[in-house]
């Protein structure tokens, strides 16, 4: 048996960073099935009971020490770990991380990162001293790989492939059905509900908090009572981060004129997914919420705050509909209407399966990388 440490933003029950280990270790298992992960996570009794793998606390540097002496490979991913613009100490930590591995000896590979931006001299010398001893990088996009070349990192191999989530598996609608069906929109009113009238438009929302927050959220609702009021739409609010995003939800519907549904449970990778497919369509600030809706066969709309909303349009050849200092209503209204009159024209599925492609590209680097003597 071969042992695996993965370090990432893991047991904050962020939907998007719960779906990359999940899919990570769906992955890394269907290729080799005697692997022993352990996690580090912010709460490693979640994460224990959520993957089926050992955890340690992120804070506990002695026990993250036992675990990278016996490990055989450290994986640093996937997601934005190494950047300074959500959080400079975060930049830091998962270096320190990066050099304790390297300090005693073991593997190291950056797993699908979303590299960068990175602001600041010492980070930059840091970025380029630590990185560059690492023994194998995957990135999840083409901007990551020109971040990794601004910042000169080049000895190791390095590799652009796709976000892990893009190797998860689509799902039934069932459970989505299900969870819709509990909700007080739905359930008091079943006859008119989607699920039983399958022309009923159903827009599924993914909202967070950020810089510009206001502005955004001001001109979303507008958008989305207009959906309502001339098209007859069901708005459906969906949490990726729990119980965050519900907050930031339900401070949205407050501002709508019209009747919206904020589903406030705490949901699995495979709920949030099949929820996703239920939808006609998806507007989200939330970068896997976009990804869930590629999986799914799901027209999306992209409200960016972050370049790796950006990134992963680009390479599904879309763009944003704005960001959220400068999005408006009526752009955020007419990319609905106009994605919806495209039906099933959206040219996801060949983008979307070259992607999965290369995500699972990720997990077969990774195994290669832990059988080398």
């Amino acid at each position: 048996m071969k042992n695996i440490l993965i370090s990432g933003y893991y047991g904050s029950k962020n939907g998007g960073d719960e779906a990359m280990l999940a899919a990570m270790l769906e992955t890394l298992r269907e290729l080799d099935d005697e692997i022993n992960f352990t996690v580090i996570s912010l709460n490693p009794e979640y994460t224990k009971q959520r993957h089926n793998v050992d955890a340690v606390a992120w804070l506990n540097v002695w026990a993250i020490v036992k675990k990278i002496l016996s490990a055989d490979l450290l994986i640093s991913g996937g997601g934005s770990l190494l950047q300074n613009v959500t959080s400079r100490r975060s930049l830091y930590y998962y270096l320190g991380i990066i050099f304790l591995a390297k300090f005693f000896g073991k593997k190291v590979m950056l797993y699908a990162q979303g590299i960068g931006p990175i602001r600041g001299t010492l980070a930059h010398k840091l970025m380029n001293w630590i990185v560059n001893r690492v023994d194998l990088i995957t990135v999840r996009d083409k901007g990551s790989l020109e971040e990794l070349n601004r910042l000169q990192i080049t000895k190791p191999k390095i590799f652009c492939t796709a976000d892990p989530v893009l190797a998860i598996k689509p799902v039934t609608l069932d459970a989505g059905k299900k969870i819709l069906s509990r909700h007080e929109n739905f359930s008091s009113s079943i006859t008119h509900s989607s699920l039983l009238i399958p022309n009923s438009l159903k827009v599924g929302v993914s909202v967070r908090r950020w810089k510009h927050w206001e502005s955004c959220r001001s001109n979303l609702t507008k958008a989305l009572d207009k959906l309502v009021e001339e098209l007859g739409a069901k708005i459906i609010f969906l949490p990726m981060q729990f119980p965050e995003d519900v907050k930031a939800a339900k401070l949205t519907a407050e501002l709508m004129e019209k009747n919206s549904t904020v589903i406030d449970e705490e949901l699995s990778t495979a709920e949030i997914l099949s929820l996703v497919g239920c939808m006609d369509i998806l507007i989200s600030i939330r970068l896997h919420a976009l990804i869930f809706a590629g999986v799914m066969g799901v027209p999306m709309l992209g409200i960016s705050y972050d370049p790796k909303i950006e990134r992963f349009l680009d390479s599904i050849g879309e763009k944003p509909v704005g960001t959220l200092s400068d999005v408006t209503a009526e752009k955020i209204f007419d990319g609905v209407t106009k994605k919806l009159s495209a039906g099933k024209n959206f040219d996801y599925d060949t983008k979307l399966k070259n992607l999965n492609e290369l995500a699972v590209t990720n997990a077969r680097l990774a195994v290669e990388l832990l059988n080398e003597n």
